[in-house]
């Protein structure tokens, strides 16, 4: 961590495991029912992924001063894979960007992934396909 960093946010939960598993955050936002690690573990975080790469998109429209007609979008895929006795990540984000130039969508996608700290952290370790639909 660079040492003149900020903190902006900092999400705090507390996960328990078993059949009456939970996963509450500290502030009460998220109370979910985990019975099982998986697809629970996928599905959240694709939901947070998916809200900090739509806000990348958002500040990369702005810094290029690029008008976003309406919301954009993200549909995003996260599986769990297992090659012999390895567990990885792969990720699928179905982009839509609606009332922007195609080019110039694609261009802010590229551009999020390079600033959505989500984006960052998995680069190099989990295989990301991103596609504007």
């Amino acid at each position: 961590m660079t040492a003149n960093a900020k903190v902006l946010a900092t999400g705090k939960t507390h996960v328990t495991a078993g059949p009456n598993g939970t996963g509450r955050s500290h502030d009460g936002f998220l109370d979910v029912k985990l019975p099982q690690p998986h697809p629970a573990a996928e599905n959240l975080f694709a939901a947070a992924w998916s809200a900090c790469y739509i806000g990348a998109i958002q500040l990369a429209a702005g810094q290029r001063k690029v008008k976003l007609a309406s919301e954009p979008e993200v549909d995003a895929e996260i599986d769990l894979n297992q090659a012999g006795s390895a567990y990885f990540l792969s990720a699928r984000l179905n982009v839509r960007v609606p009332g922007v130039d195609r080019d110039v969508a694609q261009q802010l996608l590229e551009a999020a992934h390079g600033i959505c700290p989500y984006s960052k952290a998995v680069h190099g370790n989990i295989d990301v396909t991103t596609t504007l639909v």
